[in-house]
């Protein structure tokens, strides 16, 4: 399933209240007026070199979106855990060579986050229950994660976490990796989530045993978006690589038949502008 990718303008403009745009795998970048944040950024291709001939190649089926050493005025990286594809040693170090963010990951992931390039002095650890202000509009808080199953630290700090990013009272939640576990519901209802940015690559012993543990399924994505109140749901976590997807003709097939969430199957690189007044439901 190969997809072809024009290279989006590094400076990520966008004069709506809040523009996201889909990176490939589980990245986004996010804009509101002058900020400018990512999530998961996976822009480069060593996985490929460290997985070669391996059960499962880590070949990308299309090219990254934008160069990492072209993004300016970053002010946040989010990584919700340690996988390469989400803490990439080859996107972060170069996500400072125009711009100085803030990196912002697992507490439990902090030293990991230091091998691969954040340097001390811009990096915030957070574990499930935090909260961060920025100062500028933009919280950020942790919420747990399952991967397939939730993990701990010997501090009993979450391995994996997912954020709820609030922009100006807009509320977007990113799950990292996860799959259903006892309570999620229930925490993403009382944070009033708007919009909900999840993987839909699903989830099989094979991937597990191979050291590839999955992520919700479609209908388990759209069942916690109804469960939790959260009226948007754009999907994620396919394309990339061919052992670890989904076909979006099966998404869109499976997501016609929805009508009481507003969904959206993104297409990489192209803007996503969000009104809060938005009622269409985008394909």
């Amino acid at each position: 399933m190969a997809i072809s990718s024009t290279p989006i303008d590094p400076s990520f403009a966008s004069d709506a209240e809040i523009t996201l745009w889909w990176l490939g795998q589980a990245g986004f970048a996010l804009r509101s007026r002058d900020r400018l944040l990512m999530i998961d950024p996976y822009l480069s291709d060593v996985l490929a070199d460290k997985y070669a001939g391996e059960h499962f190649p880590h070949r990308r089926l299309h090219d990254a979106p934008v160069q990492p050493a072209q993004v300016t005025g970053l002010d946040l990286v989010l990584c919700t855990h340690g996988h390469t594809d989400h803490m990439d040693l080859g996107t972060l170090p170069l996500l400072q060579l125009a711009s100085d963010p803030l990196f912002v990951v697992p507490r439990a992931e902090s030293t990991r986050a230091i091998g691969r390039g954040v340097p001390l002095a811009r990096l915030l650890g957070m574990t499930a229950g935090e909260t961060f202000g920025t100062g500028a509009g933009i919280s950020i808080t942790a919420v747990p994660a399952a991967h397939e199953e939730r993990a701990h630290d010997a501090h009993g700090q979450e391995v994996f976490i997912g954020y709820v990013i609030d922009v100006d009272g807009y509320r977007i939640y990113h799950s990292g990796d996860c799959a259903p576990y006892d309570g999620i519901e229930e925490i993403l209802r009382e944070l009033d989530i708007d919009l909900a940015l999840l993987p839909v690559n699903g989830r099989d012993p094979d991937r597990n045993g191979n050291g590839v543990p999955g992520n919700f399924r479609l209908d388990e994505a759209v069942a916690l978006c109804r469960s939790a109140g959260i009226p948007r749901l754009i999907v994620h976590h396919w394309g990339l690589f061919a052992f670890n997807s989904a076909d979006p003709d099966d998404l869109a097939r499976d997501l016609a038949a929805v009508d009481d969430i507003q969904w959206t199957i993104p297409r990489l690189g192209e803007p996503i502008e969000i009104e809060r007044m938005d009622a269409e439901v985008s394909a």
